[in-house]
């Protein structure tokens, strides 16, 4: 299905989300047509929050928005959608398009295999109706499936196209840079450097996956780093967790900007309990790289003053490997909360792998590890 001709079937002017490899071409497009314009288009924080936007733009319009995400963002949008949008509630119409990650019977992360099981599940128990889009759905099947969403929304009810792997294409082209130097690889590899035989917690994407294929390259185990391979937005609280009950040991947080912004009241927490061994390296490349490179909020957000305002007593930019290295060796000695934050290019190896040790494995050896 050529994702311009869902669009027109739908005939929405808003969209909001979260951006998701598996909706890749609906992401493009929207780019391709709105760019980031806020009346039309905005990239969330986290689903929730779209779903809180796309409260609005109703109240506001008395139109239909529609907001997309992977699956594995339902979680997020559970509250909103029942103390909200729900017809028992406040009755507001609203589209989800879902992209399916671990659909059965379709191999998959580890990560996406439950989030898939229950996904359907999910949406029924929210009173979400939906239809399924798969790469040989019609569009009369789907003209049909978009007037009964119609009716539904006429009483104040929400409704989801869920989207197979390769249901949706777009022939558009969109490409996505910035002007920084440094990779986020490369900046990964100087973090491992300095950190030596400290713990490490990296968040979800392509940052856990450079730092499994450093350890690898390095011949060095992988007991160290607790790779967290789902959970978008959470790793900064799991390293908090962590750095509380081990204060004997410096634990240091590989974070992304869209991680930290997907659940940025965590900085709160930290601030405030302001353990002296947490190191916050918050590398920002301004993008949604991992499901595609789509733009985040952090392109204009000051988070090292949010850092500041939160309570860190120490917060930073680095934009070069010098400054890095300069920031993560003082770091290192350093008996305070900290946070790095470091400017970085969009960009990874094609060839970059992924972890072959099981998540379970991971957990075993990182938990060996604390406790040596």
């Amino acid at each position: 299905m050529n994702v311009e001709n869902l669009l027109k079937l739908i005939g929405s002017d808003f969209y909001t989300g979260v951006p998701d490899s598996q909706l890749r071409a609906l992401c493009d497009h929207l780019m391709d047509v709105y760019g980031t314009d806020p009346q039309h288009h905005i990239i969330a924080a986290n689903e929730g929050n779209a779903a809180a936007l796309a409260a609005g733009y109703h109240l506001a319009t008395g139109r239909v928005p529609v907001v997309y995400m992977q699956n594995s963002g339902i979680g997020n949008i559970i509250n909103p959608t029942a103390s909200l949008l729900n017809g028992k509630v406040y009755g507001i119409p609203c589209l989800f398009i879902v992209g399916w990650r671990g659909e059965p019977g379709v191999h998959d992360e580890p990560q996406h295999i439950y989030q898939g099981e229950v996904t359907m599940r999910l949406l029924e128990d929210m009173d979400i109706r939906t239809f399924v889009i798969g790469k040989e759905t019609g569009e009369e099947e789907l003209r049909e499936a978009m007037e009964s969403f119609r009716l539904l929304f006429k009483q104040g009810k929400q409704a989801a196209f869920v989207v197979k792997k390769w249901a949706l294409q777009y022939t558009g082209q969109v490409e996505y840079r910035n002007h920084y130097e440094m990779s986020r690889e490369e900046i990964i590899r100087h973090i491992t450097a300095v950190s030596g035989g400290d713990p490490v917690v990296s968040t979800t994407g392509k940052a856990s996956r450079e730092l499994f294929e450093i350890r690898e390259g390095r011949g060095e185990g992988h007991g160290k780093d607790f790779l967290t391979v789902g959970s978008m937005g959470h790793a900064s609280s799991i390293a908090l967790g962590i750095a509380l009950q081990k204060p004997e040991k410096k634990v240091w947080i590989i974070d992304g900007d869209g991680a930290a912004l997907m659940h940025m009241g965590a900085m709160a927490v930290i601030g405030a309990c302001a353990p002296r061994n947490l190191v916050h390296v918050v590398i920002n490349n301004g993008a949604h790289e991992t499901v595609g490179g789509m733009p985040t909020a952090a392109k204009k957000t000051d988070l090292v003053g949010v850092a500041r305002s939160c309570g860190y007593p120490y917060a930073v930019c680095a934009e070069d490997y010098q400054t890095l290295d300069a920031e993560l060796l003082a770091a290192k000695e350093r008996e305070e909360l900290c946070l790095i934050e470091v400017k970085c290019a969009i960009g990874a190896r094609a060839d970059l792998g992924r972890p072959t040790t099981t998540a379970q494995e991971n957990k075993r050896a990182f938990m060996g590890f604390l406790q040596a």
